[in-house]
């Protein structure tokens, strides 16, 4: 049976997968209720687990040193208590090829070298360029909603990731280019690099890491 995680955790957890997001961005993460998250926060703060900076009018939330270490505790008791660790890591491992694909793509869409320049700019004209990457990242969606599935058996906190992609994907196919790799939107980059900080949080390993 699938592991609910606990509001608290969430409201950690979210700081972690976000890097910087305020408190209605980390509440709106996981669904949870804003008042109690302002809370949950404040008691994270209070606690050394958290830290608030404003910069020009706007603020947010990030994780202290402590606070990345409290959290990987709390995934690592909540994954022992589900059962799912081998289930998790398997999933990591079939995630880091796609992964590679992944920013392959993101970096083409950027990128598209000419005989004078490897790293110009993509200006976004050559039609055929572009749609390559488009089918690429069709086809990283693919791969992606079993895995997704298989994590959300585990933990339902792990939900949703496919359909964030597929959605970004959807938009960036008709015509909005900005959800492939904006940082800004939930772009199919952006869902890609919170799955990533998700798996190797719960794991409990480096990024660059193989299970």
């Amino acid at each position: 049976m699938t592991r609910h995680s606990s509001p608290d955790l969430l409201a950690l957890h979210a700081v972690r997968i976000t890097g910087y997001a305020d408190t209605p961005a980390i509440a709106h993460r996981y669904g949870l209720d804003a008042a109690e998250t302002k809370e949950a926060l404040h008691d994270a703060e209070a606690r050394g687990w958290v830290q608030h900076t404003a910069f020009a009018g706007s603020g947010g939330w990030s994780l202290t040193e402590s606070g990345r270490a409290e959290n990987e505790r709390q995934l690592a008791a909540e994954l022992a208590r589900a059962g799912g660790a081998e289930e998790v890591r398997d999933v990591y491992r079939e995630f880091l090829p796609l992964n590679a694909l992944l920013l392959r793509a993101c970096t083409d869409w950027q990128l598209r070298p000419t005989a004078g320049d490897r790293l110009a700019a993509n200006d976004h004209t050559d039609a055929a360029w572009d749609a390559r990457i488009l089918e690429e990242l069709a086809g990283i969606e693919r791969a992606l909603a079993p895995l997704a599935d298989r994590l959300g058996g585990v933990l339902t906190r792990f939900r949703g990731y496919d359909t964030r992609f597929a959605a970004a994907l959807a938009r960036a196919r008709a015509g909005e280019g900005a959800w492939v790799d904006r940082t800004d939107v939930d772009s199919c980059h952006r869902v890609w690099f919170e799955l990533h900080e998700d798996l190797i949080a719960t794991l409990g390993i480096d990024r660059h890491a193989h299970p």
